[in-house]
């Protein structure tokens, strides 16, 4: 059961309504490591404590939209991919996540489960090329400096 936690995908949802918490819980425990709270604050703990690769959030939500919490933790996490749910056809709080939030992919409730599901491996997809790309990145510039200091040997010898 270990190995089987380490394939999975870590979602995090965060919804102010408990039912939705537990219907997605329910309808995608069993493919992806869930993850739930019913604030932004738990949310930002959740993610402090675990790995997470996709977050989802509800856009209404008491204490902070959706927006906000993305916005709030872009510079403390910015590697997970986001996803905005909502079940208001609010398109300035589109435009809003977008630019603020940086969300990759927005659903509106009720969620479709077969869609859903298909939207976070696609976008689990996008998560893992950035990871791959900046870890190339990373070795290029590592190779770039380790030639750099080989042609200086040999230009100062």
């Amino acid at each position: 059961m270990g190995q089987e936690k380490v394939n999975k995908i870590n979602v995090l949802y965060v919804d102010d309504e408990v039912g939705n918490l537990n219907a997605f819980k329910a309808s995608f425990r069993r493919i992806f490591n869930v993850y739930i709270a019913e604030s932004a604050k738990e949310g930002k703990k959740i993610l402090i404590k675990n790995d997470i690769e996709i977050i989802l959030t509800d856009q209404r939500m008491p204490e902070m939209t959706g927006v906000e919490f993305l916005e709030s933790i872009i510079k403390q996490h910015p590697e997970p991919m986001r996803i905005l749910i909502t079940g208001y056809s609010d398109i300035e709080a589109v435009i809003s996540a977008v630019n603020k939030g940086q969300i990759y992919k927005y659903v509106s409730k009720p969620w479709d489960n077969e869609s859903l599901k298909m939207t976070i491996n696609q976008t689990y997809e996008v998560y893992n090329l950035r990871k791959e790309n900046q870890e190339l990145t990373k070795s290029l510039l590592q190779a770039n400096k380790q030639l750099e200091f080989m042609l200086r040997q040999k230009l100062i010898s």
